[in-house]
């Protein structure tokens, strides 16, 4: 192998098997998508112990991506209910899932995802950190955090969610601004509290450089965390957020020099008309590198629908520049998801995508709603049906109630305009 990772390849002009999994999936030129994974602009996560993956670019120019978080707690420790959650994300194209595991054997549960799952799968070693070390956040030693983080990679990972941003300048920005909601981010509380109790700098921001030679091993990207996303609107595009943003800026750039790949993790709760300006923001401050959000959510009032909220500013985002959205649940801020929120997750999440891939124009994107309208044009049931994007659930509501007239719906029945003006048009 004459490469360490995919944007030591495409810096060199080897075109991988992973770019071309990429290439086969989207509607870019070889040329452009090679030249973007040299920039940063596209990673493409694929950790070279991830045997059966089949790889996906996520950046410019490409599909909106979506990833699925599954992963069991001290409260709700059920693997089986997990890995159906993982069929779940097969079964809808989800493009990634993260294994977000805090209780029990982690790597056992995490080599099963590696081995089940052909799609990209991320962690947050932090987790697991405080899974194997024990809840004495302060008594882990910097050789512990960068143990997990080997263990990760070396098990197959493809992408880290790592919050190196979230240094003792960040913090000090938490402490001089008070915020509604703090710290929202699981990873990034846990290391705040590790800085506070220890007085010592982050380890990852710290020895970011011995992070760099451990994803550059496996070839494998880092999601570099946003520990102080918004967790409400009110706390939306405040000082800490963009002081961190600033720090990743930094990081990025260290972490390309490398020819380790990159993506940005970003916010969380905001309301609309800050969403377009907070991807530039971060386009600009990251020099391009995709941006992975969650959300963001435009409300904070709708628990029970917050698979909704996301949607509708996960389409904003991706419209307008984010490249790869994590799923939300309607049961985000109440509870583990079981597996019915978790379709209902994905279902939300991939109809943001889809929409926002409209809007900018993906090559190809808007075939599939020309198949669907010209299906609906004809009346065509069966195409109309295989169009959808969840067909089970299409044919279930179409079955539910049926019209006299086979070619119909029971909503206009023998008024159906498109049928009563079929003759005339």
């Amino acid at each position: 192998m004459n490469y360490t990772t995919q944007m030591d390849a495409a810096k060199k002009g080897i075109w991988t098997p992973q770019m071309e999994d990429v290439f086969q999936y989207e509607s870019i030129a070889k040329d452009l998508l090679i030249e973007r994974i040299a920039s940063g602009e596209i990673a493409v996560p694929a950790n070279r112990n991830h045997k059966n993956l089949k790889a996906r670019g996520v950046g410019k120019g490409l599909k909106t991506k979506i990833n699925v978080n599954l992963g069991v707690s001290e409260d709700v420790c059920n693997r089986e209910m997990e890995m159906r959650k993982a069929d779940l994300a097969l079964k809808y194209n989800a493009d990634a899932v993260m294994d977000l595991s805090t209780f029990g054997d982690t790597q056992a549960f995490r080599r099963q995802l590696v081995e089940k799952l052909p799609i990209m799968l991320g962690t947050v070693p932090m987790y697991d950190a405080v899974a194997r070390y024990g809840k004495n956040i302060a008594a882990m030693t910097k050789e512990d955090l960068f143990r997990v983080v080997e263990l990760h990679c070396e098990d197959g990972i493809d992408f880290l969610t790592i919050h190196a941003g979230l240094n003792l300048t960040a913090a000090e920005r938490v402490d001089r601004n008070p915020r509604q909601t703090g710290i929202v981010s699981r990873g990034g509380s846990i290391l705040y509290e590790w800085m506070k109790r220890n007085g010592k700098e982050n380890p990852f921001y710290e020895d970011f450089d011995r992070l760099l030679d451990i994803c550059g091993r496996y070839d494998v990207t880092l999601s570099l965390g946003d520990g102080l996303r918004p967790g409400s609107l009110k706390d939306a595009t405040d000082a800490p957020q963009v002081t961190e943003l600033v720090i990743l800026g930094e990081l990025t750039k260290r972490a390309w020099e490398r020819n380790v790949q990159v993506m940005i993790e970003g916010p969380g709760h905001m309301a609309m008309n800050e969403i377009a300006a907070n991807m530039l923001i971060e386009k600009k401050l990251c020099h391009g590198a995709p941006f992975y959000v969650l959300g963001p959510l435009v409300t904070d009032v709708a628990p029970g629908y917050d698979h909704i909220t996301s949607a509708i500013g996960g389409a904003i985002a991706a419209a307008a520049g984010a490249d790869f959205l994590c799923y939300v649940t309607p049961a985000e801020h109440l509870r583990l998801p079981d597996e019915a929120d978790v379709k209902e997750g994905i279902m939300a999440s991939k109809i943001a995508a889809h929409a926002a891939d409209i809007a900018k124009g993906v090559p190809g994107a808007v075939d599939w709603d020309h198949r669907m309208g010209t299906a609906r044009g004809n009346l065509n049931w069966p195409e109309m049906l295989d169009c959808a994007m969840d067909r089970d659930k299409a044919i279930e509501y179409r079955k539910s109630s049926m019209p006299h007239e086979e070619h119909v719906c029971t909503m206009c029945g023998d008024l159906c305009p498109m049928k009563r003006s079929r003759e005339f048009l």
